[in-house]
């Protein structure tokens, strides 16, 4: 027995070894692949090519027909993709609809409804050129019209329009197209009813103002405010996606797109969504017009919403799903018994494509509404949280998310690996490592953690801090849900951790719960000390990142919803936490500003983030390296580190026998070569 669990240890440590060279709220609430390169390409055509895949080792019985589960927490709300920021709704819409370009199993762009694209002007002008016979369908797979260049001006006017889209999306296209902020900041200045009667016609306001040409039927042009030589992975996200005119006038107007359901939206994606039951399942069916009739389809996929992992596992014993995610008991329980039926088709995934955070909330209320000024000054000392750098030890915490490997989650830093490569294929997150100082993972112990430096700064923080009236422990408030056990029980896992790195006397977590939307109840007035989110990027560069934590800056996604650090008022005790904030948003804003040399923008990004880890503005928590069992070839799907491609359901290979601890380590050696 021994010797078994160590063999399959081994194998599974092997394959991370591997991973590891090439490169959401938290696991159980969220989970928006394989690290891929982003490459800078040559200006000029780009050409659809194929490359041949291996012959597969032994025969295989492929699934037709495929079964997954959701948990509930990640039901679909709203069927306008461009309104779409979350997980829950584009891992569903971006089967149903689909933009310019997508990517292959290493996450590079590839050809989608354009099957060519070129850049210009130092890639300040972007043209994407459509393939023949696109179409729109309805959910019957009844064709309804073309889809042509119109619908992508279109879907960015509706993108830009406040009152349709209710900012929604907004903040690449206003950072990178030509008069994009000024259109959407023109429509904020009218009524609803006047923003609703716009267009993108040619000749409308929107075509005036805004830089996207469509000389013809099938070419779309953007034209950027500087060069973006990353446009192109964003052509693959839901803020460039197509809309058709045709479907909104059908439906009645914009007012009555944003109620649509499955059952009267447009589709131009693989799939059409046939049945939908919230909370219950939902059924994707192949589109009979899709355009791209070599690729590999299902059938239909059905999607099983569950309470929990639990149940979803039930599921997969009794054959009626064809992948699970294992819990941490569950996986114990198999990894533990050599004779359990599962012991030889345990796999552990590749890291998911976000990178999880301790995000501070600067600016905390009361439950009356009051400041929190104990949490507030003392999250506003940079001893203080560098004590929480060097002290605490979230290594138990990792055996949550995998309990074989824990140290495979063992994250140092904000942007996500494998998402950009210098020109010699260094990967990004590695220049972070150099700037920081900090030692190579060796699995062993969290890199960053230093006792002495933590006793340092735990003094020096206590004594400042008691001098401004701080009280120790510092509480801590950190919100779950209230129906998810999975949650509490991760939740009082670190808890503990916390208690026993960094001691009773200094900071106390309390858990606490909200009922059914942690927006509401929790992020809008303040009443979180800190969150755990994932950020998965929507485009192949850093600033995608970083920018999310710049001040200031109304797109800045963590900065405005959960750090609040734009509300904090100058004060003895704040000035230096805000003249930090803003020397790192100078940083990004300077590395954003480089856009001739790729390497030389990598480097400034790298040390905007090593200022930002280095003063603890957010604290780098773990990666998702979650254990599964899986009839779904893993490595077959569009490993995109950016965007939401990763949830495609197009030229999966499966076995419907599942594959095995071996089979997938051969497959994953094979795909890293």
């Amino acid at each position: 027995m021994k010797q078994k669990v160590s063999k399959l240890t081994a194998l599974m440590m092997a394959a991370v070894c591997l991973l590891s060279g090439c490169s959401s709220q938290t696991t159980e609430a969220t989970d928006t692949s394989k690290s891929a390169s982003t490459e800078e390409k040559p200006a000029g055509k780009f050409e659809e090519k194929t490359e041949a895949k291996a012959e597969s080792k032994k025969e295989t019985k492929e699934i037709t027909n495929l079964c997954l589960s959701k948990p509930v927490t990640r039901e679909i709300s709203d069927f306008n993709a461009l309104s779409s920021e979350s997980v829950a709704g584009l891992e569903n819409l971006a089967n149903c609809v689909e933009g310019l370009l997508e990517a292959d199993t290493y996450g590079r762009v590839a050809p989608c409804m354009a099957e060519s694209w070129e850049s210009a002007d130092d890639s300040k002008t972007w043209t994407f050129h459509l393939r023949d016979g696109l179409s729109w369908v309805d959910v019957n797979g009844n064709e309804k019209a073309a889809c042509t260049a119109q619908d992508f001006a279109t879907g960015l006017e509706w993108v830009l329009n406040f009152y349709k889209n209710e900012s929604a999306n907004t903040s690449m296209p206003n950072e990178m197209i030509k008069g994009a902020k000024e259109y959407y900041e023109y429509t904020k200045s009218l009524t609803e009813e006047e923003a609703f009667a716009l267009t993108a016609e040619e000749g409308s306001k929107f075509r005036e103002m805004v830089g996207i040409e469509t000389p013809d039927e099938r070419t779309v042009t953007y034209h950027c405010i500087a060069s973006k030589p990353y446009f192109d992975t964003v052509a693959s996200y839901a803020c460039l996606w197509p809309m058709s005119q045709g479907m909104v006038e059908e439906l009645g107007g914009p007012a009555q797109v944003k109620g649509m359901d499955n059952t009267n939206m447009w589709y131009n994606g693989p799939y059409t969504i046939t049945t939908y039951v919230q909370n219950n399942e939902k059924v994707f069916t192949k589109n009979p017009k899709y355009w791209d009739k070599d690729c590999k389809l299902f059938d239909t996929v059905t999607i099983r919403m569950v309470e929990s992992n639990d149940v979803a596992y039930q599921l997969y014993q009794t054959g009626e799903i064809d992948y699970v995610e294992l819990t941490e008991s569950n996986l114990k329980t198999i990894h533990d018994n050599p004779e359990n039926p599962y012991y030889d088709y345990l796999v552990e995934q590749p890291a998911t494509t976000f990178s999880y955070q301790w995000h501070f909330n600067y600016n905390k209320m009361k439950e009356d509404g009051t400041p929190d000024d104990n949490w507030n000054n003392a999250i506003a000392n940079e001893a203080f949280r560098k004590a929480l750098y060097y002290g605490y030890n979230a290594s138990e915490f990792y055996t949550r998310i995998n309990t074989i490997n824990p140290m495979s989650c063992e994250n140092n830093f904000y942007t996500m690996k494998g998402l950009v490569y210098t020109s010699d294929g260094t990967e990004y997150t590695k220049l972070v490592q150099e700037k920081m100082g900090l030692p190579d993972m060796n699995g062993e112990k969290m890199v960053r953690l230093d006792d002495a430096k933590y006793e340092q700064y735990k003094k020096q923080a206590i004594e400042e801090l008691t001098a401004q009236g701080v009280t120790f422990p510092v509480e801590m408030d950190y919100y779950i849900s209230a129906s998810n056990q999975v949650s509490l029980d991760s939740a009082n896992v670190m808890a503990q951790a916390i208690s026993d790195s960094l001691g009773d006397d200094f900071l106390k977590l309390n858990i606490k719960t909200y009922v059914s939307s942690q927006t509401q109840e929790v992020l809008n007035p303040h009443l979180h000390s800190i969150t755990m989110n994932g950020w998965g990027a929507d485009y192949g560069d850093p600033m995608n990142y970083l920018g999310q934590e710049t001040y200031g800056n109304d797109s800045a996604y963590y900065a405005r919803t959960q750090s609040n650090i734009n509300d904090v008022p100058e004060t003895e005790n704040t000035k230096q936490l805000l003249d930090t904030y803003k020397e790192f948003t100078a940083l990004v804003e300077k590395a954003d500003a480089i856009v001739d040399d790729l390497d030389a923008r990598y480097e400034a990004f790298a040390e905007a983030e090593a200022y930002m880890l280095e003063h603890v503005l957010v604290l780098p928590q773990y990666y998702n390296v979650p254990w599964c069992l899986t009839k779904i070839n893993l490595y077959s799907k569009m490993n995109a580190v950016y965007g939401c491609l990763a949830y495609k359901m197009k030229n999966w290979e499966t076995n419907a026998d599942a594959y095995t601890t071996e089979e997938m380590k051969a497959i994953t050696e094979e795909h890293l070569k």
